[in-house]
């Protein structure tokens, strides 16, 4: 492996799992790079008081201490593989977790470690691309989710002006079909904020409470 190969594979893994200083300087720059489509995530979530929320790949911690500020009575737990994240994310929201408002957790979206039916809202921006198996990832996402919950799943399908069909084929033929079979109801697919030339979407439901 040449140079060249040997940094695009170092930056690769950082990416999916940040690990030490360049973890650290990478979780930062994430939430820079990725402050519009958080926001509007989090805004289309459309919260009601007191939900409890699951962020999936919470990175550093910057959607939770939004969630956190809006001052809705909301509990928020965070979910991350990167240790070195975890950190950053936990000194960033430290008032809300000794308030215990806020908690964070070590694990992987296939296998979580939550009881079922815990939440009432389930997010992740721009962690999907990095789960590794879809099916078994929305298999926990249904299972922890409370009837009537929400989900919302965001993630970029091009950049500028230019279409990725790889992306775009695998919201409408593996994510949107294994929902449906999941029996999550009112599936969507929501048009989000172009970001750094990034055309955002987010593909949502709502967990049945038909038993």
């Amino acid at each position: 492996m040449n140079v060249k190969a040997k940094f695009q594979h170092l930056m690769d893994t950082q990416y999916s799992r940040p690990a030490g200083v360049l973890g650290w300087f990478i979780g930062e720059k994430m939430i820079r790079q990725h402050k519009p489509e958080t926001l509007w995530t989090i805004e289309h979530l459309q919260l009601q008081e007191n939900e409890r929320i699951l962020e999936i790949g919470c990175g550093a911690g910057f959607a939770m201490k939004q969630i956190a500020s809006l001052n809705g009575g909301h509990n928020v737990t965070g979910l991350d593989l990167s240790e070195t994240l975890l950190q950053s994310a936990a000194l960033r929201n430290r008032n809300a977790i000794k308030q215990k408002r806020m908690a964070l957790a070590h694990g992987s979206v296939e296998e979580m470690p939550f009881p079922d039916e815990e939440f009432t809202a389930v997010f992740s921006i721009h962690s999907v691309y990095f789960w590794e198996d879809l099916f078994k990832s929305l298999v926990e996402i249904e299972r922890v989710l409370s009837p009537g919950g929400t989900v919302m799943i965001t993630l970029c399908d091009g950049k500028d002006g230019e279409d990725w069909d790889s992306i775009k084929k695998m919201i409408q033929s593996e994510l949107l079909p294994i929902m449906e079979q999941l029996k999550f109801m009112d599936l969507r697919v929501l048009e989000g904020p172009e970001s750094r030339g990034y055309h955002t979407v987010a593909v949502c439901g709502v967990k049945s409470s038909i038993l």
